[in-house]
């Protein structure tokens, strides 16, 4: 279920490697306005790199990738506009240890968009209640817990007023107990329309966010459905497999 038809991110027949190893093989993928799509499979199976490709953090070998119509820009400012259009949440936070969690999540309105300080101050204010961390706008990321932190990176990419928004494994860092405060700020942004696509190991969050999962192995997206479809009927050996293991414990 597509909540648009419009396409927003469009992969075709994408390859990239590593050396001699071949991590991402002619990869054609949709991914429409509104739509939340979650990625997953085992280790090694190249959906990290495809998630990084999608903003340029990867280059590609070969095929294209455009964003809203664009092919992706090789280098420069028309490439830092694509990457505010494109907004990136980190299995490692990736905060600014010596800014505030607000100076965090207003400096690239701020100097990207050009918004004015206050207003920028005002939003950032804003998202960070939003996430549930309003209270901690003037501490620094050290004095926070690794999901508030999380919390803050989701509000800084959600500053930028971006077209899609990409999650690289968002709570692989977490313990267990942050990992729900975590996943129930990107089921609310799912909810809210906002276009995702979200490489995780967590299958409960696949299966209440997603409108369409992604199954990769060996470089290649072996099968793609709904989640009902995926986890109740999957159709590939290597879904059937990778499920079997994971669901067992």
């Amino acid at each position: 279920m597509t909540r648009a038809s419009e396409p927003l991110v469009v992969l075709s027949q994408v390859n990239k490697h590593f050396g001699a190893l071949h991590v991402l093989r002619d990869i054609d993928l949709t991914i429409h306005h509104g739509e939340v799509v979650v990625v997953i499979g085992p280790s090694g199976s190249g959906k990290s790199t495809l998630c990084r490709a999608i903003n340029r953090l990867e280059s590609i070998d070969s095929g294209t990738i455009t964003v809203g119509g664009v092919p992706l820009p090789e280098e420069g400012k028309a490439l830092a506009r694509l990457r505010s259009d494109v907004g990136m949440v980190f299995q490692s936070f990736n905060l600014f240890a010596h800014m505030t969690v607000l100076q965090n999540v207003t400096l690239g309105p701020i100097k990207v968009r050009g918004i004015d300080k206050s207003k920028a101050n005002a939003r950032g204010r804003e998202l960070l209640d939003r996430v549930g961390i309003g209270n901690q706008a003037d501490k620094l990321p050290a004095q926070l817990s690794g999901g508030q932190q999380q919390r803050v990176a989701i509000a800084r990419a959600l500053a930028m007023d971006p077209k899609v928004i990409l999650f690289d494994e968002p709570t692989s860092a977490l313990d267990p107990e942050m990992i729900t405060e975590v996943l129930e700020v990107m089921i609310e942004l799912a909810k809210s329309g906002m276009t995702m696509v979200v490489v995780t190991h967590e299958m409960g969050f696949a299966r209440r966010a997603a409108d369409r999962v992604i199954f990769m192995a060996d470089g290649q997206i072996v099968e793609q459905n709904t989640p009902e479809n995926f986890f109740g009927k999957p159709e590939s050996a290597r879904a059937k497999d990778f499920l079997s293991k994971i669901l067992a414990h």
